[in-house]
């Protein structure tokens, strides 16, 4: 994976050559045995499938003008890949992001061109990483080279989080030797979302506690097929979908399950090349607000949730005209509840991806925005599946057991009659967009991804927070203490103090008497 480019490299993959480049020897675990085949195992199949889709999408003459730009070096990237230094070309980003995310329906939150977020700031954020500029610049070009699948882990477990680093050595990732040609490092990071259908990870440390021993700071990338990098996967949906069901019953989890995985490095060695930090708990600590990573993963994150709420907001509608309640007032009502957030999202997309914020050398989405996101997401996405379990309600679980309830002919005038939809559908047509709906919130696959937009860019107190420090930092708050502190000086307990209003003397009742 670290051999040399020829010319004709210089464009993304294939969805073809995707799938084959995943053959690479990599060491993924689940339930209980060692995949191995991942293009081929019945957890992640189709999964990769709709990634490859996404690849496609780069070389369809149809998208490729809205999805890639011409690179430094005569080839073409995905637009997130590279560092806007116009608003005009953020805007572009952006829509790049929302194109490919159709693609997916908006389900994808890790998808290829996620890591754009922060790959597109190292040619202009080189300096940051002191000692190591030349493998943020060479990275910057090579992940535009062929559009590489990235993912990252930055979060360490959950173990022990009331005790010192010190004291859970045996869990985090730590450097455990060092060489000339680079480190060997040991450790685990949660949750490594999609890393099974990657290229590479990128690991850092993001976390709420501060690092204090240089041995756990440092930053680096890890080839998905490394010796030594094992993926622990969480249960498949696609799998269970594939057993239990088909793509009738599931027909989000079915193909769009970006698996899980607790992600182990069992002593694997990063050359220098592929490390951004070593020895420095400074720049490791300061990592996630300073390397540019926050704000444009906001961008691809509200992007990303406000294609998908097109698409909610589609089924939802369709939904209620089969149950024949589209027209009461209370339903219209909830559903334009849902439509306003719908509506929020592409807001604040739009806010972020017209900001002209100056960030060396680069146009950066304003923090405000991106904070605002961080803490509406958590509370719109709860919100709109509450809606829907009351509106739709019973009508998302009166439904048969299969797609093969439907080709047995003792049933199927049952199913006809007493399953069909309102305003003339059939049965069949009415249960295919209530699963559909269903697997979008009520599955396992549903609450896997109700849990991602609570958490996936904080935690609830850290995305508060971020908007107050933003509100500190930028001046902001002190702006609005001083417009409260203005109209507060109008007046004391004598009255008014400005010369321009009458105070009340001749009407008091309490000073007239």
């Amino acid at each position: 994976m670290n051999t040399p480019m020829t010319q004709t490299a210089l464009i993304p993959f294939t969805g073809k050559e995707y799938l084959e480049s995943l053959n690479d020897g990599r060491e993924v675990w689940i339930y209980g045995k060692k995949v191995k085949n991942i293009t081929e195992h019945p957890a992640f199949r189709n999964s990769a499938r709709m990634i490859a889709r996404m690849y496609d999408a780069m070389h369809d003459p149809a998208r490729r003008e809205i999805l890639t730009a011409p690179t430094e070096w005569g080839g073409f990237t995905h637009r997130f890949f590279q560092a806007p230094h116009t608003v005009e070309q953020q805007v572009a980003s952006r829509d790049a992001i929302a194109e490919l995310q159709r693609v997916g329906y908006g389900w994808m939150g890790r998808s290829p061109d996620y890591k754009g977020s922060f790959l597109g700031t190292l040619g202009a954020n080189s300096g940051y990483y002191k000692g190591y500029e030349e493998n943020a610049l060479r990275w910057y070009r090579k992940a535009q080279e062929r559009t590489w699948y990235i993912n990252h882990a930055i979060m360490n477990a959950p173990v022990d989080r009331n005790k010192p680093t010190a004291d859970t050595s045996d869990v985090y990732v730590r450097v455990v030797k060092e060489t000339d040609a680079g480190i060997y490092v040991s450790g685990a990071k949660v949750v490594a979302t999609g890393s099974a259908l990657t290229h590479y990870t990128f690991v850092a440390h993001a976390g709420q506690l501060p690092i204090k021993d240089p041995a756990y700071s440092p930053i680096f990338m890890v080839p998905t097929g490394a010796p030594g990098v094992k993926m622990i996967s969480r249960i498949s949906n696609e799998y269970r979908a594939a057993v239990l069901g088909s793509p009738f019953d599931y027909p989000l989890s079915s193909r769009l399950d970006e698996n899980d995985a607790i992600l182990v490095l069992d002593n694997v060695f990063i050359p220098w090349e592929d490390v951004f930090v070593h020895n420095n708990v400074d720049l490791a600590n300061r990592f996630a607000p300073d390397s540019g990573f926050n704000n444009r993963a906001a961008m691809h994150g509200c992007t990303r949730l406000a294609v998908k709420l097109d698409f909610i907001c589609g089924v939802l509608s369709k939904a209620l005209d089969l149950t024949g309640t589209s027209a009461f007032h209370g339903v219209q009502s909830k559903l334009g509840e849902v439509i306003a957030w719908r509506n929020t999202m592409w807001g604040l997309s739009d806010a972020m991806a017209k900001s002209s914020v100056p960030w060396h050398n680069m146009v950066q989405p304003d923090a405000r925005f991106a904070s605002a996101y961080r803490v509406v997401s958590q509370i719109a996405y709860p919100s709109i599946k509450n809606i829907i379990e009351t509106i739709v309600a019973s009508g998302l679980i009166y439904l048969n057991s299969h797609a093969d309830d439907f080709k047995v002919p003792e049933l199927r005038a049952y199913l006809d009659k007493y399953v069909r939809g309102s305003g003339g559908v059939d049965a069949e047509a009415r249960v295919k967009t209530m699963k559909l709906l269903w697997d979008a919130i009520g599955t396992e696959f549903g609450a896997r991804h109700e849990l991602y937009e609570i958490n996936y860019l904080g935690s609830n107190d850290v995305t508060r927070l971020a908007n107050l420090y933003d509100a500190q930092n930028s001046g902001d708050l002190a702006n609005m203490k001083a417009f409260a502190d203005r109209c507060m000086s109008d007046y004391d307990i004598n009255g008014w103090t400005v010369p321009d209003l009458i105070n009340n003397d001749d009407v008091s009742v309490l000073r007239t008497r």
